[in-house]
């Protein structure tokens, strides 16, 4: 039996808060021994005079306890300082070479995007991680059009680590009565239709995709470009392809970060101001886009060997 495990489900916080609160009460027992040993007459009078150094003991540790539990919340809160996703490169191979010849020349602006995200259990997709919210926002005529967002949490048939949690916030209660991957997974396909699929890191979003394909018997075999190798195309002197440097270069706010829906409208964005500056670049077609990030994939993998 784990006689461990009750404290090991605390969070940081609720540990730091008891530890100070035994603090406390080991202190002030401390004082109360001295006085008692120390005491020459009335214990009641010394115990009372000892009294201006108890109550001081406790607001200091009050005062120190709420600084610490400022900075415990920031930590908590400060989803900048977490680990990145890491950079899958395999997008080369996302792009069906029959769905190329065929829609390879069409122009960028003329065709049907869907800018979507996940957000999952962990940040392996070949080790047991599972999607736990996906969404998609379509982009048509250069615009996000009207269509209704999609936005679905999904039930992974397991606990969530509290790691994870940190990054989006849901939880196990949260995703206890959706439904699983094998019903949402279609109603996204079906969303999705004959559209390009567009993410940042798209690799990595897309191996979660394709891990359920035999379990869901869904596949996604569209088109795929991905933002943060069009970003090393366009502003290949910049190290920081991140989804938050790109936005901010480009003057972006994002709202939601870490919801599958925030990413994807911020996403969303980013791509609508960059289909611009490709055309600028004289990267028109999707063939062009494409063939451009296959070689940023190479670019982007020397860039990560150089600066960590």
């Amino acid at each position: 039996m784990d006689h461990f495990k009750f404290f090991r489900a605390m969070s940081v916080r609720r540990v730091a808060a008891l530890a100070f609160a035994l603090l406390t009460l080991a202190a002030l027992g401390v004082l109360v021994v001295t006085v008692w040993l120390l005491k020459s007459g009335a214990f009641a009078a010394a115990l009372w005079a000892a009294a201006p150094g108890a109550v001081a003991l406790i607001v200091i540790d009050t005062l120190v306890w709420i600084q610490v539990d400022r900075l415990l919340c920031a930590r908590a809160y400060n989803k900048g300082a977490l680990p990145a996703r890491p950079e899958l490169y395999d997008f080369d191979r996302l792009n069906p070479p029959m769905h190329l010849e065929e829609m390879g020349g069409k122009c960028l602006k003329d065709l049907t995007f869907v800018v979507f995200d996940t957000e999952t259990t962990g940040l392996q997709p070949s080790g047991g991680d599972l999607i736990i919210q996906i969404a998609g926002v379509k982009v048509r005529d250069n615009q996000q059009c009207g269509e209704a967002p999609f936005d679905r949490l999904v039930n992974p048939g397991k606990p969530i680590p509290k790691e994870s949690i940190r990054f989006h916030g849901i939880t196990d209660d949260m995703v206890s009565d959706q439904p699983g991957i094998g019903q949402v997974l279609p109603d996204f396909r079906a969303f999705v239709g004959e559209a390009v699929l567009v993410a940042h890191n798209a690799a990595f979003d897309m191996r979660f995709l394709q891990l359920q394909e035999e379990a869901t018997g869904v596949r996604f075999d569209n088109l795929v470009l991905d933002t943060l190798l069009l970003s090393v195309f366009l502003d290949a002197e910049n190290r920081d392809h991140s989804l938050d440097a790109i936005a901010q270069r480009l003057g972006i706010d994002i709202e939601g970060r870490h919801t599958a829906l925030g990413d994807s409208i911020a996403t969303a964005r980013v791509f609508l101001r960059m289909l611009d500056m490709l055309e600028a670049r004289g990267i028109t077609t999707l063939r062009q886009a494409i063939d451009a990030s296959v070689k940023m994939e190479h670019v982007r993998q020397v860039q990560k060997k150089l600066f960590t």
